[in-house]
C-alpha cells in the first residue's frame, strides 16, 4: 500500500536531508490517509444503515424507514463527492489555482458580463471555503471590467477550477441599451495551477519587460499617487501578467512573477506531453461558436454546458456561485473519456 511506502520513507534517517522532498512525501501521505479514513467512515455509515433497515423492516417502523431513506441520500451524496475527489489525480489538481477573466466581443456589455462572472467565482469560492485574492483588475470603459486575475487557495482549487476554462456566453436584454434589445456577450476564463517554488523554471531577466503604473480603481490615496502596479511582459512568448493589489511595488512584482512562472510551467508541461491542453483549447476568438457554456436570460431562462449538455433553469442560483453541478459533470465526463482511451 502506498501509505505504508510513504511511512517507511518518512522514518529513514536521511528523510529530512531534502526538506522539499520530505514536504511532498508528508503531504501525499496525509492526503492518502484522509482518503482511506473517509472511505472507512462511509463504509461504517452504510453498515449502520443496513442494520437499522433490518430492524425497521422487522418492526415495520415507517418512521425509521423514512429517516433511513433521508440518511441514505446524504450518504450517496458523500460517496459521489468522494468519487469526484478521487478523479482529480492530476499533478496539480490538489493545489491552488490562478483564474483570469477577459471580456470579449460586446464592448460594455461584455465588460459587465466579465464582472458578473467575477462575482460568480468569488461566491463559488466562498461556498467551497477557498481564500481569494484579486491580484489584478482592469475596470471597463463605462461599466464592468476588462479583465481580472483571481488567486484561489484551498484543497483541490485547481482540480475544480480547471473545469471552468473556456468561453462563457450571455444572452439578455441589455441594461445599457435604451431600446431594450437583446444582446449576446462573451468572456473567456483561463485557469493555471499555482506552481511550487521548488519547480525549476528558469526565467532570464533579459527576456522580461517590466513596466510600473498607477493602480486603477478604488484603493485609497496611496495607489493613486504611486506607480505601485507592475506589468511584466515575457518577450519570447508575449505573455503579459500584471498585479496591482498590493501597495508595495516589490510585492506586486513578486506576485506577477509567481503568475508568470505558473503560466510558463503550464506551457512547458503541455509541450512535454505533446498534446493540446484545455487551456490552449480555449484560446479561440472570444465570440460565436466557441463557448463552453451559455447563460440565457431572454427570451427564456437557462444555463447550459455544451460539453456535457447539463442544463438548469435556475439562472440566479448559478450566477450566485452554485456551479458545482456543472463542474462535477464535466470532471466525470473527462474521466470517462480518459478511461475509454486507456
Amino acid at each position: 500500500m502506498r501509505t505504508k511506502e510513504l511511512e517507511s520513507l518518512s522514518l529513514k534517517e536521511d528523510f529530512w536531508n531534502d526538506p522539499q522532498r520530505a514536504k511532498k512525501v508528508l503531504q501525499e501521505r496525509s492526503r492518502l490517509e484522509s482518503v482511506v479514513e473517509n472511505l472507512r467512515d462511509l463504509d461504517a455509515g452504510l453498515k449502520e444503515l443496513e442494520g437499522l433497515y433490518e430492524m425497521a423492516r422487522e418492526e415495520n417502523d415507517e418512521k425509521i424507514l423514512v429517516e433511513i431513506e433521508r440518511d441514505l441520500r446524504l450518504l450517496e451524496e458523500r460517496v459521489r463527492r468522494e468519487e469526484i475527489t478521487l478523479m482529480m489525480s492530476g499533478e496539480h489538481d490538489r493545489g491552488n489555482a490562478i483564474l483570469t477573466i477577459h471580456a470579449g466581443a460586446g464592448g460594455t456589455e461584455a465588460q459587465d458580463w466579465a464582472e458578473i462572472l467575477l462575482r460568480m467565482y468569488l461566491r463559488w469560492a466562498e461556498r467551497k471555503g477557498y481564500a481569494t485574492t484579486i491580484v489584478d483588475i482592469q475596470p471597463g470603459d463605462e461599466a464592468g471590467i476588462k479583465s481580472a486575475t483571481l488567486m484561489l487557495e484551498g484543497p483541490y482549487a485547481y482540480g475544480y477550477a480547471r473545469a471552468e476554462a473556456g468561453i462563457h456566453r450571455l444572452v439578455r436584454i441589455s441594461p445599457f441599451d435604451t431600446g431594450k434589445r437583446r444582446h449576446t456577450s462573451f468572456a473567456s476564463i483561463f485557469v493555471y495551477p499555482e506552481v511550487e517554488d521548488d519547480v525549476d523554471i528558469v526565467i532570464d531577466e533579459n527576456d522580461l519587460k517590466i513596466d510600473t503604473y498607477r493602480a486603477s480603481g478604488a484603493g485609497g490615496q496611496h495607489v493613486n499617487k504611486t506607480d505601485s502596479a507592475v506589468r511584466i511582459t515575457y518577450l519570447p512568448s508575449g505573455i503579459v501578467v500584471q498585479c496591482q493589489n498590493e501597495r508595495s511595488q516589490h510585492k506586486n512584482k513578486s506576485m506577477a512573477m509567481k503568475i508568470l512562472r505558473s503560466r510558463l510551467y503550464e506551457a512547458w508541461l503541455e509541450e512535454r506531453k505533446e498534446k493540446i491542453s484545455e487551456v490552449n483549447k480555449t484560446k479561440k476568438d472570444i465570440a460565436w461558436g466557441s463557448q463552453i457554456r451559455s447563460y440565457v436570460l431572454h427570451p427564456y431562462r437557462m444555463v447550459k454546458d455544451h460539453r456535457t449538455n447539463m442544463e438548469t433553469a435556475s439562472v440566479e442560483r448559478v450566477l450566485d456561485g452554485d456551479i458545482d453541478d456543472f463542474i462535477e459533470a464535466y470532471l466525470v465526463s473527462q474521466a470517462t473519456v480518459e478511461n475509454e482511451a486507456k
